[in-house]
């Protein structure tokens, strides 16, 4: 985060605004201290015991990530349900702002990822990087040729740019992971606190729970100064606000809101809209007003039976499968994509009656409290051999019981190299016939349309539902992360 920790830490790269600012509180408080309102007692003084209070600034806006302001949202399905499941009925709710993507994370960055886990776990631990692989064989159907897009859309450079497809939402969460850890540990080399580490090695590689708890030594530069009078330097903690909110999948009611932009059509000084959307733009056609390039598709999907494209010359929407994932108009968020391309993973488990129960603030559904697991000492247990932090549910303090009961263990299969989709529903007895069902626990919400899909599947209230460790070849995902303090930036007007 850009802040300031009384006379220790440099100026960051932050606005004039910002700097500005800065100056004001100084003048503020003179030249010493802030006192406690409740106490009296000097904050950061070491002489009087050196209770640390950071000036904290603001969020720092993470690599790809854009804020979304929050708000009132009428969540559920505006266009009509045609397969007449009434899952997604319409409901008011309020979503507190939050991170998303710009775009859906493309096949460069997930190279990336493999290549992070071959290099640190391959020699001791080949299943890791196994286990991350996408399901190339997404591509193959019966009556088509496909085998290029198996053998070359992950990999080719020509595909760089286009969404990663054959992920399961098992692997998205994993990314997510991955990438809160490698982002936080690129703050801590900015920060002076760590040196870069090339040769990071099984459990030697930064881990962010494990570096709170500290379990991560790595290559140090220099820990920061305790105003503790009792010990000289310290760990980065929480309260330095340094370290921003993990990487997640969004829910689905923030990625249906991020969808809408609805921010886009609001009428000035009021809180009326212009428009209820339907997609990410106004009206109900599919194609753009713009004079210059006036009936152009706004996203990639199907047109019509057997018409994936248009014709030769005049290609409808640019895209026979998917297309780069900055194609298109972005919404009134900046956003591309959020409908047509690929369809996507939200963290949310599926139930036909959530609309009805979550929550009317921050709704989700899919909880799983967990704690870290602790040694017969009472300790937080020592991290694993992949230097991560071992997690157990908290059976003991759910407020008002599980709403979900909890992640199944992953199970990859391999033939001949490749790795092959899992599918397990559960099987429920209703009198004396067995019926597989999707509605479990481990079964989640995908939202939006894809390039394979008709322009229903547009409409950011859809929903459809699939096992978490099952993966399509219309699915992608973003990431997502918490907004902290206040619902917009520093210096925007509130109301």
């Amino acid at each position: 985060m850009k802040y300031l920790t009384n006379n220790r830490s440099k100026m960051r790269k932050i606005g004039l605004f910002q700097v500005l600012l800065i100056g004001c509180l100084f003048l503020f408080v003179g030249c010493g201290n802030e006192l406690s309102s409740i106490t009296g007692w000097e904050y950061n003084n070491p002489r009087n015991g050196g209770y640390e209070v950071s000036l904290y600034i603001e969020q720092e806006t993470g690599p790809g990530l854009i804020l979304i302001e929050g708000g009132r949202h009428v969540h559920g399905g505006i266009e009509q349900d045609l397969h007449i499941d009434w899952d997604n009925i319409e409901r008011t709710v309020t979503v507190p702002s939050f991170y998303i993507d710009e775009s859906e994370v493309a096949n460069i960055h997930y190279l990336e990822y493999l290549y992070w886990l071959q290099r640190v776990f391959a020699a001791d631990y080949p299943e890791v990087y196994y286990n991350a692989l996408p399901d190339t064989l997404v591509w193959r159907e019966d009556g088509a040729f496909n085998e290029p897009y198996v053998e070359l859309y992950l990999r080719h450079p020509a595909y760089h740019f286009y969404p990663v497809v054959g992920v399961s939402w098992v692997q998205a969460m994993d990314f997510c992971s991955w990438r809160t850890d490698r982002v936080n540990e690129m703050i801590m080399m900015r920060e002076g606190i760590l040196r870069m580490n090339p040769d990071q090695y099984n459990e030697d590689n930064f881990n962010t729970d494990a570096y709170y708890y500290r379990q991560y030594e790595g290559l140090v530069r220099g820990d920061l100064l305790d105003m503790n009078p009792n010990r000289d330097t310290r760990k980065v903690r929480k309260e330095d606000g340094i370290l921003p909110p993990r990487y997640r999948l969004p829910t689905e009611t923030e990625w249906e809101f991020a969808a809408l932009g609805l921010i886009g059509n609001l009428i000035p000084g009021s809180e009326l809209r212009k428009d209820r959307r339907i997609y990410p733009w106004n009206g109900h056609t599919l194609r753009t007003y713009d004079e210059k390039v006036r009936g152009h598709f706004m996203a990639n999907f199907v047109r019509g039976r057997g018409d994936y494209a248009g014709v030769a010359g005049y290609l409808n929407d640019n895209a026979f499968i998917t297309a780069p994932v900055k194609s298109y108009w972005p919404n009134d968020y900046g956003l591309y994509n959020m409908s047509g391309n690929v369809s996507e993973w939200v963290y949310d488990v599926y139930r036909t009656v959530s609309s009805e129960d979550k929550n009317e603030f921050n709704s989700f559904r899919g909880n799983v409290y967990q704690t870290p697991g602790r040694d017969s000492d009472g300790m937080i247990a020592e991290k694993d051999s992949l230097g991560k932090i071992t997690y157990l549910q908290d059976t003991a303090n759910y407020p008002h019981g599980p709403n979900v009961k909890g992640f199944a263990d992953r199970l990859i299969d391999k033939t001949n190299g490749d790795r092959v989709s899992y599918y397990n529903p559960s099987i429920e007895k209703i009198g004396t016939r067995n019926y597989a069902t999707l509605v479990t626990d481990v079964t989640r919400v995908y939202k939006g349309g894809s390039w394979k899909d008709r322009a229903y599947y547009l409409s950011a209230g859809a929903r459809r539902r699939l096992h978490q460790k099952e993966a399509e070849s219309g699915i992608g995902f973003r990431c997502a992360m918490a907004r902290v303090g206040a619902p917009n930036q520093m210096g925007e007007a509130g109301h």
